[in-house]
């Protein structure tokens, strides 16, 4: 799917519509000392496998792509609802 990178949106910051640059959402790195990661290492000590059967076959073919986008007035920031697609690919739009 064909996504514009410059997009008229609501900022709630500005009150008003105005440009952003949309890009797509990538996760960062996990941080080892967390409290979570911390318990999940933990819980997979030990002489067995791991804690969680492996996943064999995948009932989902796609991922939900998140959209962030950032106001070009004030650089405020949204996270849009994740859109399912195979690919999502962002075009410079010419008018």
């Amino acid at each position: 799917m064909k996504f514009p990178k410059l997009v008229k949106a609501y900022c709630p910051k500005c009150k008003t519509h105005t440009d952003h640059s949309v890009s797509i959402y990538k996760g960062g790195k996990r941080r080892t000392l967390s409290e979570g990661q911390r318990r999940y290492d933990r819980k997979n000590l030990g002489y067995g496998s791991t804690r969680k059967p492996e996943q064999k076959r995948y009932a989902k073919v796609t991922k939900k792509q998140v959209l962030t986008y950032k106001c070009q007035k004030c650089g405020y920031t949204i996270m849009k609802r994740g859109r399912r697609v195979k690919k999502l690919e962002l075009v410079e739009v010419i008018k």
